[in-house]
């Protein structure tokens, strides 16, 4: 690239269906570079409009723009953030190596965290027996036991006893291992951007977007998944539209109840991926938000100027 800036990484993120995914190619567009997906759920083959690839928005100008981590594990597999963050790093060097200034897209923000805060996540085992006994605890305790470790891994994920419980079983690996997790993680900058609507338009676009995937496709998407050999109990895991759906094919909900159970629960989840954002603003992240009403042309322009500054 012939400008210069001050970022090695844009970050593009946001609630679901706020666009994101249309900015992020299209600014990788304009400055010649790729998208990374930063989104739990497009990793897995065959889940496509549950999980909003939308891969239309990755041709601009008639260019095929260039992304990565979308459709790299078969669906019933269950990727995790430890494996997202070392297949992270190993694109972001690939494309520094081009002298290119990456686009990270996504709206999950644990992986987010992952690769911006950097430190080393390692896979800890299960420890059944300290499950057993920290599950009688209430989540102040369990915050209490986390208060005792000098040094605290993945803080931000212990909003619910079950992570909690996570969080102090990754803690005590820690120290019963001696694990040195010092190493050489590459030095990232990021220029954060988020898309944000109003409440009430936010809403809006979710259950019309919601609609319009159920009138695409979206049942026989799910069920040509279990016709292929994807568990049921695989596809509930993974939340959401394959979660609810799958409940609709195997009898435990109508149409009705499936519509208005899953509309419910994606808009409950926008407002969490809102709280987290909202979180890390609160812990030092700088995050310029632009209106998502706005032209796409203008939010590039916006993008620029802070990237370019």
């Amino acid at each position: 690239m012939n400008m210069k800036s001050p970022y090695n990484l844009v970050t593009i993120l946001g609630p679901t269906a706020s666009s994101k995914t249309g900015l992020a190619a299209a600014l990788a567009y304009k400055i010649d570079s790729d998208v990374i997906s930063a989104d739990s759920r497009q990793v897995y083959r065959g889940m496509d409009l549950g999980t909003g690839k939308d891969y239309e928005d990755y041709i601009v100008n008639g260019k095929q723009i260039k992304y990565h981590l979308i459709d790299i594990v078969d669906a019933g597999y269950k990727y995790n953030v430890f494996e997202y963050q070392r297949d992270f790093l190993k694109v972001f060097d690939s494309i520094r190596g081009e002298d290119k200034i990456p686009v990270l897209c996504g709206g999950t923000g644990m992986y987010i965290d992952a690769v911006l805060k950097g430190y080393k996540l390692i896979r800890v085992p299960v420890n059944p027996v300290l499950r057993k006994e920290l599950e009688t605890k209430s989540m102040s305790e369990l915050q209490q036991v986390l208060n005792t470790y000098k040094k605290l891994h993945n803080t931000t994920d212990v909003d619910t006893k079950k992570r909690a419980i996570r969080a102090i079983e990754i803690e005590a690996y820690y120290v019963e291992n001696n694990v040195d997790d010092s190493f050489e993680y590459p030095d990232i900058k990021s220029l954060l951007v988020g898309i944000k609507f109003d409440r009430e338009s936010r809403r809006k676009r979710i259950s019309e977007r919601l609609q319009r995937r159920l009138e695409s496709g979206m049942i026989e998407e799910v069920q040509s998944l279990i016709n292929g050999g994807v568990e049921p109990e695989d596809l509930i895991y993974y939340g959401l539209e394959y979660k609810y759906i799958t409940l609709h094919l195997i009898g435990e909900l109508s149409y009705n109840e499936m519509f208005k159970k899953l509309e419910v629960a994606i808009h409950q989840f926008a407002k969490r991926q809102m709280t987290w954002f909202r979180g890390m603003e609160r812990k030092g992240y700088s995050i310029h938000w632009l209106d998502g009403y706005m032209s796409l042309d203008e939010k590039l322009e916006s993008v620029k100027k802070l990237l370019f500054q």
